[in-house]
């Protein structure tokens, strides 16, 4: 039997605001296998890091399930959550602005020892030492501050923080996403080395294409709200299926500025998520849209282990023009 480390069961969470419910998250299915990485991308407000945060309890669930190796813990008390921080934990993806500016390097990392509690004062100095030679921070940062550091250093002070329980389970929300490219590579394969050391299981944020390519094991494409599209990493950019999909794609930038681009560039108005109406959110801005997508939609395995909430996804796989 595969050793699932996450699984979320129509998951949902909406927002109520003045004019009805916000559906941010919206009956989301998924499992990732220990050790491994899904990363989930889609554009700004589909709700990747609301997923992320409530998946980790930081918000609270409309509705559904959250089984964390197999234990049910969509509704836990405080004790238990307490616990359950140690497991799961978070990178964000603001560098600066995730850290605490009055506290030192060394103070930040040793914080969740602190809170923890059950060792010396002199094992927590020891063990921080040893989590920033872990993540490549020199000794002699151990007394300097967030602001004295450029926006690397502050991203290894993050994933140090939440390697210090040494976690099973880490949300990854954009972690490099605020840094150079050249920096983005260093921590990239930082967090693969780290994963590979200590089989950790990451949920991978993400609006770079190509970094999520490279990073995860799976991908998860995701529009206001719902899942439209879940592939291994080669086989969704082989053959995407769903029209958004596509388009996602079509906009990742090449470094040939001579080679054919057939750019997908989408028309139409956004579906508000605001108590949104029954049927594929995406269909306003489909030129592929019919009656039948403003039906209830469903992920339905077009191949194996590839999943599709699109009525014409069989038909779209192999289409290449532009939409």
């Amino acid at each position: 039997m595969t050793d699932i480390s996450l699984e979320v069961r129509n998951l949902k969470k909406y927002f109520n605001t003045p004019k009805g419910y916000l559906h941010a998250v919206d009956n989301v299915n998924f499992s990732i296998q220990t050790g491994k990485t899904l990363g989930v991308v889609g554009e700004s407000g589909c709700g990747k890091s609301t997923l992320g945060r409530v998946v980790l309890h930081l918000l609270d669930s409309t509705d559904g399930q959250i089984l964390f190796h197999g234990e049910d813990v969509t509704h836990v008390d405080k004790a238990k959550l307490r616990t359950l921080r140690e497991d799961m934990q978070i990178i964000f993806q603001d560098p600066y602005s995730s850290l605490n500016p009055r506290m030192s390097v060394s103070e930040i990392i040793m914080e969740p020892l602190l809170l923890k509690g059950g060792i010396s004062r002199a094992e927590m100095y020891k063990e921080t030492k040893r989590l920033m030679d872990t993540v490549g921070l020199a000794e002699r940062l151990e007394n300097s501050y967030p602001h004295e550091l450029d926006g690397g250093r502050r991203q290894r002070i993050g994933i140090a923080r939440a390697l210090a329980l040494n976690p099973k389970f880490i949300v990854c929300d954009e972690p490099v996403s605020a840094l150079d490219v050249s920096i983005q590579a260093q921590v990239l394969n930082l967090m693969l080395d780290l994963q590979e050391e200590r089989g950790l299981t990451y949920l991978f944020i993400t609006h770079d294409l190509s970094v999520v390519k490279y990073f995860s094991d799976d991908i998860m494409v995701m529009y206001l709200g719902q899942v439209v599209e879940k592939a291994p990493s080669d086989e969704l950019f082989a053959s995407p299926s769903h029209p958004y999909t596509k388009a996602l794609l079509s906009a990742i930038p090449v470094p040939d500025v001579h080679a054919p681009r057939n750019r997908i560039l989408l028309k139409g108005e956004i579906t508000s998520p605001i108590n949104p109406k029954p049927g594929c959110r995406f269909a306003a801005r489909c030129p592929y849209a019919s009656e039948e997508c403003h039906r209830e939609q469903q992920l339905v395995e077009i191949r194996k282990n590839h999943y599709v909430a699109c009525q014409k996804a069989e038909e779209l796989m192999d289409k290449k023009e532009k939409l």
